[in-house]
């Protein structure tokens, strides 16, 4: 299986952009990591900005290439904006979900989390991170893994929360509501996912 490993830090400063949505990776250096990395100027071709969007979005959904293309190709074909259907693809995967909803600290947390087989969407274990959560789906942890410390402390550190779920702590279960609007994404930071569409079409 493919893995998205590394350190998230030097992903963040090489690309200027939080992958982890905090803000915390850029707080001490905000420029790229290396000997040089405070003298860089760099100016960036139309396919360089492509690029850098791509990979800002990838790294902050923890995928790989593959996954990243497939799911773009998936969304192309629906009726609408591709990029905003690609967005709207990726928040509704399950990996994700189970971050939004305070489960685990981190997307690469949640994904464990999902692979290990501790979650259940409406009643039934899935192990598949990719797995296309619907509006109206319940995601619930199993009864034996309600005492894991990692989701408890999870919880406990869960400060805010999407408009797009419903959470209920006290059971370990949360709802997703709705498809996410383009507004409630990346809003302490912005994306131009019309960049990916036009590095995909080029």
């Amino acid at each position: 299986m493919s893995r998205n490993t590394g350190s998230v830090w030097k992903k963040s400063r090489r690309l200027g952009f939080s992958v982890l949505e905090t803000g915390q990776e850029l707080s001490r250096r905000n420029y790229a990591p290396g000997q040089h990395g405070n003298n860089r100027r760099q100016k960036l071709t139309n396919y360089g900005l492509q690029l850098q969007e791509k990979q800002r979005i990838r790294h902050t959904y923890q995928l790989s290439e593959k996954q990243f293309v497939n799911t773009y190709k998936k969304a192309s074909k629906k009726a609408g904006a591709s990029g905003e259907n690609f967005l709207i693809m990726l928040e509704s995967r399950l990996d994700n979900l189970v971050y939004r909803m305070g489960f685990a600290r981190t997307r690469r947390a949640a994904r464990q989390l999902v692979n290990h087989g501790h979650i259940m969407v409406d009643g039934k274990k899935v192990d598949i991170p990719s797995f296309q959560v619907k509006p109206g789906q319940v995601l619930e942890v199993r009864e034996r893994s309600k005492n894991l410390a990692v989701i408890n402390e999870a919880l406990e550190a869960a400060t805010s929360q999407v408009a797009f779920v419903e959470v209920d702590k006290d059971n370990k279960k949360g709802t997703y509501v709705r498809y996410p609007e383009r507004s409630e994404l990346f809003t302490v930071q912005e994306i131009n996912e019309l960049l990916v569409v036009e590095y995909y079409n080029r």
